[in-house]
C-alpha cells in the first residue's frame, strides 16, 4: 500500500464574508405565517390563565405556610413551576418563528440535600420567571390575545354581515344611513340595509388586510418580553467569555510547557547524547592519530555518521513544529511530506480551495495536531492505514470559518485523553487557541479524532 493524495471532497472556498442586504419582505409571506401565528395567539389565553391561576395558589400556600417548614418547600416547587411554565412560553416562541432566544443557565446547587433543594430560590431567573408568569405574561397576554380576537371576528363579521345580517330582526336605525345624511347635508339619501352592508364590508377589508401585521406584531411584542425576562443576560454571556478566556490561557500556557518539556527530553534523549558521543570519538581519535592512524580514521567515520544521525534528528524534530515546506507551500504540501515519512500508509485529503491562505499560526498548529495524531496511530493504534482529511466549514451564525483536520486509523481502537499524555496535550493545545478536540474510539475500532480550529486573520 502506498501513500496517496486524494482531493475527491467538493471544495470549501474561503471568501471575505460580505453582508448581503435583506430583501424586503412581502405580502404574500406575511400570509403565510398567519395560520402559524393564530395557532400562536388562539391557546394564549389559556396558557396565561393557566400559568396565573397554578403560580399564584402554590405562592399563596407558600406563604400562608412560611411559618413552618412546608412553606419552603412549595416555595421551592413554585419557582419550579414558573420555569416550567417560562419554557413553555419560550417553545412556543421558537414554534411561531421568531429568533432562538439563549436559555439561562440554571445555578449550579452545591453539595447536600438542602442545597441541592433550595437552589432555585436563590437563582434570580427563577423569580423572574415567576414575575413574568403571574403578572407580564398574564396581563399582556389578555390584550394580545382580545386584539387578535377583534381582528379576526371584524373581518370575518364585517366580509359575511351582507349574508347573515338577513336573519337579524329590523330596526328602523340605521348607523351607516345617519352617517351618509350627516356628511351630504340631507343631500343624499341612502338605503339603510344597503349601507350597513357596504360599511361593514369596507371595515372587515381593512381588518382582513392588516391582520398579518397585527398578528406579526403581537408575536414579535410577547418575544420582546421573552428575550428581556426569559432569556440568559448578557453580564452571564460576558461571565461565560471571561472564564473561557481564562481557562483557554490556562491550557495555552499548560500546553507551551508541555511542548517545551518534550522538546527538552528528545533534545536530551537524542542529538544530545549523540553529540557527546561524537565528542568522545573525536577525542580518542586524537590520541590514535599519531600511533594508530588507521584506528583513528575509523573513529573519525564513526563519528561523521554519527553527526549526521544527530543532524537527521534535529531536522526531524523541528519538522514536529513548523518545517520549511509548511511555509513555503502551505498546510496540504506539508501534510503530503509528513504521509510519505509515516512508518504507515497515509491518504491527504483536502477539500480546501488552493486559492486560500490560512494564517501561518493556523497552519503550524493544524500541522502539529496532524503530525501528533498520525505518530500516535503509528505507535499504538496496530493500524495497518491512516486517513487525513482537511476541511473547512462556516458557521453562518456567528459568521465564523474553522479549520477541520480529522486522522481517521484502522486500528484497535479503545483511544482515550490521559492527563500528561498525547492526546490530552493536544486538547490543551486546542483548547488553548480557542478550539476543540474530538474523539471518537469505540473498542474495535476505528478512531477518528478531529481539532478543530477557529481562523481568525
Amino acid at each position: 500500500m502506498t501513500n496517496t493524495t486524494r482531493n475527491s471532497m467538493p471544495s470549501a472556498t474561503l471568501e471575505p464574508v460580505t453582508t448581503t442586504p435583506t430583501a424586503p419582505e412581502t405580502y404574500g409571506r406575511r400570509w403565510r405565517r398567519v395560520p402559524r401565528e393564530l395557532g400562536f395567539h388562539a391557546p394564549t389565553i389559556l396558557v396565561v390563565s393557566v400559568a396565573f391561576i397554578v403560580l399564584t395558589t402554590l405562592f399563596s400556600t407558600a406563604t400562608s405556610l412560611i411559618a413552618i417548614v412546608v412553606g419552603i418547600f412549595v416555595l421551592t416547587v413554585t419557582m419550579w413551576v414558573a420555569r416550567y411554565f417560562g419554557e413553555v412560553e419560550l417553545t412556543r416562541l421558537d414554534w411561531v418563528g421568531m429568533p432562538p432566544i439563549a436559555r439561562p443557565r440554571r445555578q449550579q446547587p452545591g453539595p447536600g440535600f438542602w442545597s441541592r433543594f433550595l437552589t432555585p430560590l436563590a437563582d434570580p431567573h427563577a423569580w423572574v420567571y415567576f414575575i413574568h408568569g403571574t403578572v407580564v405574561n398574564f396581563v399582556v397576554g389578555i390584550v394580545t390575545w382580545s386584539v387578535v380576537l377583534t381582528w379576526v371576528a371584524g373581518s370575518l363579521g364585517g366580509l359575511t354581515y351582507w349574508f347573515w345580517s338577513a336573519f337579524l330582526p329590523q330596526d328602523d336605525f340605521s348607523l351607516s344611513e345617519v352617517i351618509v345624511s350627516f356628511l351630504t347635508r340631507g343631500a343624499v339619501t341612502v338605503d339603510g340595509r344597503a349601507a350597513e352592508s357596504i360599511m361593514n364590508l369596507l371595515f372587515g377589508f381593512v381588518f382582513l388586510v392588516t391582520l398579518p401585521y397585527v398578528t406579526r406584531g403581537l408575536a414579535r411584542l410577547h418575544h420582546v418580553i421573552a428575550r428581556a425576562m426569559l432569556g440568559a443576560w448578557r453580564s452571564e454571556d460576558l461571565a461565560e467569555r471571561v472564564t473561557n478566556l481564562s481557562a483557554s490561557r490556562e491550557a495555552a500556557v499548560s500546553a507551551e510547557g508541555h511542548s517545551l518539556r518534550r522538546l527538552e527530553r528528545d533534545i536530551h534523549d537524542g542529538p544530545q547524547q549523540r553529540l557527546v558521543r561524537i565528542q568522545m570519538d573525536l577525542a580518542a581519535a586524537e590520541r590514535k592519530l599519531a600511533t594508530d592512524p588507521d584506528a583513528a580514521r575509523a573513529l573519525i567515520a564513526e563519528a561523521r555518521l554519527r553527526s549526521q544521525e544527530a543532524l537527521d534528528e534535529l531536522r526531524a524534530l523541528s519538522r514536529g513544529f513548523a518545517p520549511p515546506i509548511l511555509l513555503d507551500r502551505g498546510l496540504v504540501a506539508a501534510l503530503e511530506s509528513l504521509a510519505s515519512r509515516s512508518a504507515l500508509p497515509v491518504a491527504v485529503t483536502s477539500a480546501i480551495d488552493e486559492a486560500v491562505e490560512l494564517p501561518q499560526e493556523i497552519e503550524r498548529n493544524a500541522y502539529f495536531v496532524a503530525s501528533e495524531l498520525v505518530a500516535n496511530a503509528a505507535k499504538h493504534s496496530r493500524a495497518t492505514s491512516v486517513d487525513v482529511v482537511v476541511s473547512m466549514r462556516r458557521l453562518p451564525e456567528p459568521d465564523e470559518w474553522w479549520l477541520d483536520v480529522t486522522v481517521t486509523d484502522d486500528g484497535r481502537g479503545g483511544a482515550s485523553s490521559v492527563a500528561g499524555h498525547g492526546l490530552a496535550g493536544l486538547d490543551e493545545r486546542l483548547r488553548g487557541l480557542g478550539g476543540t478536540l474530538e474523539l471518537n474510539s469505540p473498542a474495535g475500532g476505528p478512531t477518528v479524532v478531529t481539532g478543530h480550529l477557529p481562523v481568525t486573520y
